[in-house]
């Protein structure tokens, strides 16, 4: 249950949010189809303490938006609500991306699903290397000024582009990105080496997703396998890849940890990542509303520096066992770009 002692100032906007933020990307058709079960894992969130929801456009081709837009009806007020654009939309090529002429149109799109005047932060899924920065942060600018959205914000950039775009809204006098929503887990803290202390040094707010490392951290042994997103995202779980193997490895040091600790994996996992100084807060992605019960408590939970030295030993501070859970491929070091 989160508590006005447990809020954490966002970045260094004047926005206060709960240390957990419920996503939405299962609500839907290729997550949870029960559109009444999604409702009351809103509500539930809420009465929780929770005072930030997250979703996108592109989850179950906006069903997801829409099934948020119902279960605010009435609490709008009381929710951060935060949604992105990026993905493809359709087949029209135009219909994707961070350009001025989409961005314009995927928020009036989402605010329709959404059933709502504003959107609080609205977030860049993913960097394209190939649109000019200032052409997105100046049509996120406009977008501030008309109030259609509060903040702008992205998703899983590199640290370089952050500092990029920092300095184009200081020199271009555009607003500036106020969050970043990262992957951050027990078992891929390679966001510690850079983002966060960018986000740290440039007061940029930082909601994490992925806490459970896509299911990982939820099972126990080669079971990480044995799963329906194991079978649509084969790259982050067969355990031939050697980071994989060495993900297992971890996995099964931190339910021992976890165990002597006595303290659940998954209480262990989700605190872990909202005790880092830069994290704002943890995005959680429940499918069932048992789902849910299960991860409240862990916004209670406080670890202690012993256990935190000894998660520091099983996975080092920084540490990626698999390139893919960086959730972005690298554009300069695509084939055609080395070689000549």
């Amino acid at each position: 249950m989160a508590t006005a002692t447990s809020f954490r100032r966002l970045g260094r906007t004047g926005l206060h949010v709960s240390p957990f933020a419920l996503g939405a990307m299962m609500f839907g058709a290729n997550g949870n189809p029960d559109r009444d079960a999604c409702i009351r894992m809103v509500h539930t969130a809420l009465d929780a303490g929770i005072n930030v929801v997250d979703t996108a456009d592109i989850y179950n081709a906006g069903e997801s938006e829409e099934i948020v837009g119902a279960a605010l009806a009435g609490r709008r007020d009381d929710v951060i609500l935060a949604t992105k654009a990026f993905r493809p939309m359709g087949e029209d090529v135009n219909r994707q991306g961070v350009s001025r002429r989409w961005l314009t149109r995927a928020v009036d799109e989402s605010l329709a699903r959404l059933g709502t005047d504003w959107i609080d932060i609205f977030q860049i899924h993913r960097y394209d290397h190939e649109t000019d920065q200032d052409e997105t942060l100046g049509a996120l600018s406009d977008l501030i000024a008309a109030g259609k959205i509060r903040y702008a914000g992205t998703s899983t950039y590199p640290a370089q582009a952050l500092v990029e775009a920092q300095w184009i809204s200081e020199r271009r006098g555009r607003e500036r990105y106020a969050t970043e929503q990262p992957p951050y887990s027990l078992l891929n803290r390679g966001i510690e080496a850079d983002v966060l202390p960018v986000c740290r040094d440039y007061g940029i707010g930082v909601l994490s997703w992925s806490p459970l490392a896509g299911g990982w951290l939820t099972r126990r042994g080669r079971d990480v396998a044995r799963s329906s997103r194991a079978e649509r995202l084969p790259q982050l779980f067969e355990l031939e890849s050697d980071g994989n193997r060495r993900k297992l490895a971890a996995l099964d040091a931190l339910h021992e940890l976890a165990g002597e600790a006595g303290i659940p994996l998954l209480e262990l996992a989700l605190a872990f990542v909202v005790n880092h100084p830069a994290v704002s807060c943890a995005i959680i992605g429940p499918r069932t509303p048992e789902q849910l019960e299960e991860q409240l408590p862990a916004m209670a939970r406080v670890l202690s520096p012993d256990v935190l030295d000894r998660i520091d030993a099983i996975v080092p501070p920084g540490t990626v066992f698999n390139p893919a859970d960086f959730g972005w491929d690298n554009p300069a070091l695509a084939a055609g770009v080395r070689r000549r």
